[in-house]
């Protein structure tokens, strides 16, 4: 059944993506042209109707992406990140990153490139709207340990509040499985993404930094 997982998501996938009522196949037709993602993306921040109309395409396409990455974007699976509340800007580079094979994961290629420009900015519009559901660590000691260490590396890019900009990702309440595999496969180099500022951020790193950090940013609201 495992095996067979990308399969049935890809077909439930191609029902929402393809379902669409008579008056706005016109429309879906435009969007599915080959589109400056950038420009339109522009276009949806500066028209409110636009966007709320995009949000409510982006809503369909989470139903599909909840297989994985949970209800509104925070993932049952510790090992999978939360979408929930990271900035649109940021979340739509991921796509065109896993689009183009910057970012490598076969499944994630395959469900996006299937997406037309209009889906994916419904998307990161309606997961950048929802709350991140933040767990706080029982470790209060690897907790207090972790900010220390935070408050002198990852600030400077990640904010004192974890919630990145346009450019970096909002780590906070991040799931933690998530935050020390992704940490430790920067400091290790086995990070599929190349040319990273975490690469020379986290070559120092040691297992009990990781774990440190992890227990601080996963557990930050």
């Amino acid at each position: 059944m495992a095996k067979r997982l990308p399969v049935v998501l890809a077909v439930a996938l191609a029902a929402v993506l393809t379902w669409q009522p008579a008056a706005a196949q016109t429309a879906k037709a435009r969007a599915t042209a080959k589109v400056d993602l950038e420009a339109r993306f522009k276009e949806v921040q500066a028209d409110p109707t636009l966007a709320d109309s995009l949000y409510k395409t982006g809503r369909k396409v989470a139903a599909v992406c909840a297989h994985c990455h949970g209800e509104g974007g925070n993932s049952p699976t510790t090992s999978i990140p939360n979408l929930a509340g990271q900035n649109p800007a940021y979340l739509l580079e991921q796509l065109r990153q896993f689009a183009d094979g910057r970012r490598r994961n076969e499944f994630m290629e395959g469900m996006i490139r299937a997406m037309n420009s209009d889906e994916k900015i419904g998307m990161v519009l309606f997961y950048a709207a929802q709350e991140v559901t933040h767990k706080p660590s029982a470790n209060t000691a690897l907790v207090h340990k972790g900010q220390e260490y935070y408050g002198k590396i990852c600030f400077r890019c990640h904010g004192n509040v974890g919630r990145g900009n346009e450019q970096i990702a909002r780590i906070a309440g991040q799931q933690p499985e998530y935050l020390r595999l992704t940490l430790k496969r920067y400091r290790d180099g086995n990070d599929v993404r190349a040319n990273s500022i975490m690469t020379p951020n986290t070559k120092n790193m040691t297992d009990a930094d990781i774990e440190a950090v992890v227990a601080y940013v996963s557990s930050m609201p």
